[in-house]
């Protein structure tokens, strides 16, 4: 019998990953709204001698600067929030939207999933990821591997074949293929009795409709 990795746990929030950390212009943003807030509160809270004692037209230079420090941050932490909008990713997008994804967009969708069925989750696709995109974690600490493929062509047993390879090499007790196209039924014979789940473009799609209607 196929040993399985159940998708069936508990629901919970989303958790921050590496995938999910603030991105670096937020980073920015907040150490530069930092600074200037300390500033505020040292000129305006402690009243330094030495500014007590500057030439009026410094006092009135140090203002306008800080009035147009403020509304810059304001101007650019709207801008970012705008594009961060507009980049967010449907709940349950069409498989041509995504297809419209770039491969890193993709695996943080995908990612998002496996958070809300409870795993825990380690974003590790990039160069010389060993085919791994994500590593998940189940709450009693067994793990598996994620591969995400956003095709269009069909998935054949050598695709198959490989991420069993891999699962073995990286020494986890499963391991998933997500993919936006189908897998023929060679495929699927072939990983029938393997420690594999195969998710296709239908399958994808009828997950994420089933996370957002029930939270699991």
């Amino acid at each position: 019998m196929t040993a399985r990795f159940e998708w069936q746990l508990r629901h919970r929030s989303l958790l921050t990953s590496s995938l999910s950390k603030p991105p670096i212009s937020w980073m920015l943003l907040a150490l530069v709204a930092f600074a200037l807030a300390a500033w505020l509160l040292y000129r305006h809270a402690l009243h330094p001698a030495w500014l007590q004692q500057a030439p009026e037209f410094l006092g009135d230079s140090l203002t306008l600067l800080e009035m147009a420090s403020m509304a810059t941050l304001l101007l650019l932490g709207a801008i970012l929030l705008w594009q961060q909008r507009a980049r967010q990713i449907p709940h349950s997008p069409t498989l041509e939207e995504l297809y419209a994804l770039s491969p890193a967009e993709f695996e943080r969708y995908v990612a998002e999933l496996f958070r809300k069925k409870g795993y825990n989750v380690r974003v590790r696709g990039r160069s010389g990821d060993l085919g791994v995109d994500l590593e998940v974690t189940r709450p009693d600490g067994r793990r598996a591997i994620v591969q995400c493929k956003r095709y269009r062509n069909s998935i054949g047993p050598d695709v198959v074949r490989e991420l069993l390879g891999t699962m073995i090499h990286e020494q986890v007790h499963h391991a998933f293929l997500v993919t936006t196209a189908d897998i023929s039924p060679a495929a699927r014979e072939w990983a029938r009795t393997k420690p594999m789940t195969l998710i296709d473009g239908q399958n994808l799609r009828e997950l994420a409709t089933a996370l957002d209607r029930n939270g699991r």
